[in-house]
């Protein structure tokens, strides 16, 4: 007997369920260590069922990882939605990341695993990346234009981006040494700005 198609629903439901318990596994086990037969059995079914949602594992990962960004970017809006000063957004934008990350290190470290699709392989997940820049971007743009920072605004963004990233991964990594901490590091990344707008 032909087996009964799935509704969009049906899909959609354990699609979400699977992303959830699929962004533990690669964080764990990391990409090369995940299958979706592992999948099947973290989530307590037949070890074919993932197959009839999932085309592969390159699917699995990239809904997982769009699924994070998607969440980072609304941590992003909602940190300086209603923020009119420039410099104060743009801290906030910066707590925001930090906040993320250390609620939710396994998400964030598969945000930025070093294994990528093909550009233009999973739209869903490059819209969902480049919406997560997308409030850096017009913060950082915001900054330049009130004259508080020199630069190109995409490049500027991209500085205080690695910044950011660089110590929080180094925290969640355990590398911060000699007496440093993330707490005492990370306003350094926004003295000069905050320097710069108190004497504007």
């Amino acid at each position: 007997m032909p087996r009964a198609s799935l509704t969009e629903e049906q899909v959609e439901v354990f699609r979400t369920r699977a992303v959830g318990a699929a962004t533990a596994l690669f964080a764990d086990l990391g990409y090369q260590g995940v299958t979706l037969r592992a999948l099947a059995a973290e989530l307590g079914v037949s070890p074919m069922t993932p197959y009839r949602y999932f085309k592969n594992k390159e699917e699995l990962f990239a809904m997982v990882r769009a699924d994070a960004f998607r969440r980072f970017a609304d941590a992003q809006r909602d940190a300086s939605n209603g923020i009119e000063d420039p410099a104060e957004a743009l801290h906030a934008l910066g707590m925001a990341y930090v906040t993320f990350a250390l609620n939710d290190p396994d998400a964030y470290h598969i945000m930025f695993e070093l294994r990528q699709a093909p550009a233009g392989t999973y739209p869903e997940l490059e819209t969902s990346q480049a919406r997560a820049f997308s409030y850096l971007l017009a913060a950082v743009e915001g900054v330049i234009d009130a004259g508080l920072m020199d630069g190109k605004p995409v490049q500027q963004a991209h500085f205080l981006w690695a910044r950011v990233h660089g110590l929080v991964s180094l925290h969640l990594a355990g590398k911060l040494a000699m007496g440093c901490s993330l707490e005492d590091l990370l306003p350094e990344v926004f003295e000069k700005l905050q320097a710069a707008n108190r004497s504007a």
